[in-house]
């Protein structure tokens, strides 16, 4: 180990900055961020770091450096593109045994700056020793991805009983285990699901000694249109703790794979007049088990509370007392839309979108057809092919042309992604000669003319 990592105190004290540039600039905005009091010596100090030095309460000396500079500062930073001044900077530094830094110059630095994930007052550091900033920076961007912002929470909830643990467990062994129940238990979720006064009442409860059994708990996350990639950082989180999965139809293996390997895995998919687990019994498997203290992930494609059901699922759940959270995903309209290059709304073509349901809930299509044919808006309709010769006849009859651009998007955001373009006149059509499958998105406007410049991602399959 070439470098001993420490963390440095520099609130309130003196840190000395050679240089005025660019790089002076950036290495100042760290310390700044660690309430130190900035010193800048250089001839020129560019103005975005004049602010910032004047911000800390501290001062500026346009010349060049002199060793009297270091006079009362606890860390060096030499940040010039004057090598044998760097040199000269180190030097100094290290006769006086102050820790520096030179930008760029492994050999001449006592310290280092690593590459920083910031979850106040949870701070990790990932360094290379200077020989690979890069992929230092590149392993700090996956633990910004997998460590969520609320653990600064967590760890500030833990601060502000420290002292009463220490004082109830005088053992270390103790705390320690007394700890980990928190951190990886119901007073975690709560705090990392932002409801930060109840967590808080449940670790008085649990310090008391009188904390209640802890029922379970049902995460609704949406899965979104099938590409892991669109998954949220929250989903991700929770797909990775949970005791047992309920998945739908349209959850993509690839997602469902990206789930703790040792949960219970639950399939519960619909298909148009053949739901292999009616609604009630889904909603009474989520109560069930939560009530056996599982922690429940009820696993939807595209957004839970965009035709998927979440809002019943939810309402039962309310009703029995059980701990919930929900994750948006990323609805189909949204995504499929996206990477189809058919921009929602536009400009010139549409100030407005309506997200419809192809069938309703006694399965017809009784839909609201003369607010459908407004012009400048985009229509998406979900689940809508089996309907689909009566909403394009629908369409028109009621007044929208029948040259108006439709498109369908079978299995969008995937590898197996199709994109079909034609007009309401002749979508119906085109799903017979195209042996269309759902899942598909049917798109209506003058956005899905946009597609011939706009597309950028394709699947396996080419379309039309």
């Amino acid at each position: 180990m070439e470098f001993l990592p420490l963390f440095h105190n520099l609130r309130g004290s003196q840190v000395l900055v050679v240089g005025g540039g660019e790089i002076a600039l950036r290495k100042s905005r760290l310390i700044a961020e660690a309430g130190a009091v900035i010193r800048v010596v250089a001839p020129e100090i560019e103005p975005q770091l004049r602010e910032l030095v004047e911000r800390s309460g501290g001062h500026l000396i346009l010349r060049g450096y002199n060793v009297s500079d270091l006079d009362g500062c606890v860390l060096i930073i030499a940040a010039t593109d004057d090598e044998p001044l760097n040199a000269q900077v180190s030097q100094d530094a290290k006769q006086r045994c102050v820790p520096v830094n030179v930008v760029d110059a492994p050999a001449l630095c006592s310290v280092i700056f690593p590459a920083i994930v910031d979850r106040s007052p949870l701070v990790i550091a990932v360094s290379s020793g200077g020989d690979a900033p890069v992929l230092a920076r590149l392993i700090r961007a996956k633990l910004e991805t997998w460590i969520p912002s609320t653990y600064g929470q967590l760890a500030g909830l833990a601060a502000r009983f420290r002292s009463q643990v220490k004082n109830l467990f005088p053992d270390v062994t103790q705390r320690r285990a007394f700890w980990e129940e928190v951190f990886q238990g119901p007073i975690a979720d709560r705090q990392l699901a932002g409801q930060g006064a109840e967590a808080e009442r449940l670790l008085i409860a649990k310090i008391a000694g009188d904390a209640p059994h802890a029922p379970g708990e049902v995460y609704l996350v949406g899965a979104g249109p099938g590409d892991p990639d669109l998954l949220t950082f929250r989903a991700l989180r929770l797909m990775q703790q949970a005791d047992v999965v309920l998945y739908d139809r349209l959850v993509a293996p690839a997602i469902l794979d990206l789930c703790r390997r040792d949960a219970e895995r639950i399939y519960v998919g619909k298909r148009r007049a053949d739901h292999a687990v009616p609604q009630d019994e889904i909603n009474k498997q989520l109560v069930d088990l939560a009530k056996q203290g599982k922690r429940v992930l009820r696993l939807k494609g595209g957004d839970p509370f965009i035709f998927g059901r979440g809002g019943e699922e939810i309402e039962e759940l309310a009703a029995h007392g059980i701990p919930f959270q929900v994750v948006p995903g990323i609805t189909a309209a949204s995504g499929c839309a996206a990477y189809a290059g058919i921009p929602l709304t536009h400009r010139d073509h549409a100030q407005s979108v309506r997200f419809i349901t192809g069938h309703l809930k006694n399965g017809t299509s009784d839909l609201p057809w003369s607010d459908l044919v407004a012009p400048a808006q985009t229509l998406v309709f979900y689940m809508g092919l089996i309907g689909l010769p009566i909403i394009c006849e629908q369409l028109i009859k009621h007044g929208r042309s029948a040259d108006t651009p439709a498109a369908l998007i079978q299995q969008g955001t995937t590898s197996s992604q199709r994109v079909f373009t034609g007009t309401l006149a002749d979508l119906p059509r085109m799903v017979a000669e195209h042996e269309v499958h759902a899942p598909t998105l049917v798109i209506v406007g003058e956005v899905v003319k946009l597609r011939e410049k706009l597309a950028w991602f394709e699947g396996a399959q080419a379309t039309v």
